[in-house]
């Protein structure tokens, strides 16, 4: 294991045998606030992703990425270069949904035995803000934060067929506590038409959520290792707001309050 004076981090197993595997982050010696299962951009896990997670942890939260592209190669993070980009899209497109549900399902039972007794919440970057919806269509959290998660109402991948996370909104609406999602206006992978039908479609079913549009801005504005797509100010408020929601649904001081 290897950390710092305010975080331990490491690869776990998820599951026994061959099965996938996760980076988890904890807060150095105190118990965590609850669990967060972290799902990221068609990258896979990241350094930026492990950053998140690391965050995550100095926040006093257990924080796991799962490796949802074990079945093609273990461990991958990918540059944002082209040819990072080529395989991102290669992985991304070989993901089916059968196979990314009992992912998640195994990171959210780990990610449950690191919560102390706080809850769990999943969150997610583009190809991971559709898992993190996706994910809620069958399995409880608290809360899911989606960072302009895409193919969420129209489909459009593999793993957003034969409906798109948002057709089973009464599932979503069911097994999650609420529901948060940030998206650029100027988004090139879902209009903000299908955004604005999705929260739609989320309030006929009775969901608890918000959504918080940013104009001027375009996807990937969170990952501050590309400087053509970030933006600061999206950011911090984007993350802000995630610190409160975990506070209020998944923290146990938040969660027992009035």
């Amino acid at each position: 294991m290897s950390g710092d004076e305010k975080v331990v981090a490491e690869w776990i197993a998820l599951t026994g045998g061959d099965g996938p595997e996760g980076w988890l982050a904890l807060p150095a010696g105190r118990e965590p606030r609850g669990a967060v299962v972290v799902t990221g951009e068609m990258f896979g896990v990241t350094g930026h992703l492990k950053d998140v997670c690391a965050r995550l942890a100095e926040a006093g939260y257990a924080a796991l990425a799962p490796d949802v592209y074990w079945r093609q190669g273990r461990r991958t993070g990918l540059d944002a270069d082209e040819a990072g980009r080529a395989r991102g899209r290669e992985l991304m497109t070989a993901l089916r949904r059968d196979e990314a549900l009992a992912d998640l399902a195994a990171a959210r039972t780990a990610a449950l035995r690191h919560a102390g007794t706080g809850g769990v919440a999943a969150l997610g970057f583009s190809l991971g803000g559709h898992l993190a919806v996706l994910a809620a269509t069958g399995l409880r959290f608290d809360l899911v934060v989606s960072y302009y998660g895409g193919w969420l109402l129209d489909g459009g991948l593999p793993v957003a067929e034969p409906v798109a996370p948002v057709g089973y909104a009464d599932g979503i609406a069911a097994n999650t506590g609420f529901l948060l999602g940030f998206f650029g206006a100027d988004d090139f992978v879902m209009p903000i038409d299908e955004w604005q039908r999705v929260g739609r479609r989320l309030a006929e079913a009775g969901a608890a959520y918000e959504q918080v549009t940013y104009q001027g801005v375009g996807h990937g504005f969170f990952c501050d290792e590309r400087p053509a797509t970030y933006d600061a100010e999206a950011a911090a408020d984007a993350w802000g707001r995630t610190l409160a929601a975990l506070e209020r649904y998944v923290d146990p001081a938040g969660r027992q309050a009035p």
